[in-house]
């Protein structure tokens, strides 16, 4: 074969190379390019709607933000809301009070015990748990503490309906954020003699810390939004609350969204609008804070930049 043939062969199966190669580039770029748009539709829709309750409640919202609304109680479908965000903050920081050290205990026990049967039963009792609507925790809320104990409508049925409610999100956030701690980290606490109880509290728990709070703010923006299970246990009132746990009703911002957007008074709308940017922005807030720590720990270890 002459070297004339032989150039031309090899350009031929260079040639017959080139073809396949530049189809699959294409197909990868065409997905890659659909991928990019759906991506990005999706983020356009998602902050559209954000966007839009965001501005709706505000605009709403606007001729009810005032001095007044923090320093008066409501008064029928009037007033102000003191009485009800001292309820809100009182239920909601009681139930995580409660739920936060039983939560991050069970945490502890499904991530650094619970490869048992005991902590395979725990952990499918609190997914049906996480499953069970908040309106029937309510109601088991008033047949047991509100009419069983005698409470009446009061901040302790509301506090501890809550505090279920929130148990199994604790559990698990705290499982997973000391799972994600490197076996390597406990053979070395095991390996300078500490003890199973001091290398889960002095080396695991502040390297979980970070996500665990996160948790915690996720729980306590969970509670601060809910009204079905208040409703059959804490009831509501137009005063404030005067430290009593029990036989006494309490009033919190979601009762106000729930109820008086359905009356026909304006000023009864406005106070409902109020108390929705209210509860929005805390709970945006505390979303915030929460990815705020998880990056700050990312950081820390070299993972975020």
């Amino acid at each position: 074969m002459s070297a004339s043939d032989l150039s031309s062969s090899m350009t031929q199966v260079q040639r017959s190379d080139v073809h396949p190669r530049a189809r699959i580039s294409l197909k990868r770029k065409l997905f890659r390019g659909l991928g990019t748009v759906f991506v990005w539709a999706s983020f356009l829709i998602v902050a559209a709607a954000f966007l839009s309750i965001i501005l709706d409640v505000l605009i709403n919202a606007l001729p009810g933000l005032k001095l007044s609304l923090f320093t008066e109680v409501s008064t029928g479908m009037g007033g102000g809301l003191k009485n009800a965000i001292e309820g809100t903050l009182v239920l909601s920081l009681g139930s995580l009070l409660i739920a936060a050290p039983v939560g991050i205990a069970a945490g502890i026990y499904l991530s650094e015990f619970g490869s048992g049967m005991a902590g395979k039963s725990l952990r499918f009792l609190s997914d049906v748990l996480v499953g069970v609507p908040s309106i029937v925790l309510g109601y088991v809320g008033y047949i047991t503490m509100v009419i069983y104990l005698g409470w009446q409508f009061s901040v302790a049925a509301g506090i501890i309906t809550l505090s279920v409610m929130l148990l199994p999100y604790i559990a698990r956030t705290t499982e997973m954020a000391l799972g994600n701690i490197p076996l390597a980290v406990r053979e070395a606490g095991f390996g300078i003699g500490a003890s199973e109880g001091t290398v889960i509290l002095r080396i695991l728990m502040p390297g979980a810390l970070p996500a665990v709070m996160t948790g915690l703010f996720y729980a306590l923006a969970l509670s601060m939004g809910e009204t079905a299970p208040l409703i059959y246990t804490a009831g509501w009132s137009n005063y404030m609350w005067n430290g009593q746990f029990t036989n006494q009703p309490i009033g919190y911002l979601t009762y106000v969204i729930w109820t008086f957007i359905n009356e026909p008074f304006e000023a009864a709308h406005v106070l409902a609008f109020a108390a929705a940017f209210l509860i929005t922005m805390v709970v945006l807030g505390l979303i915030l804070l929460g990815r705020w720590m998880v990056i700050w720990q990312l950081r820390k270890r070299g993972a975020y930049r």
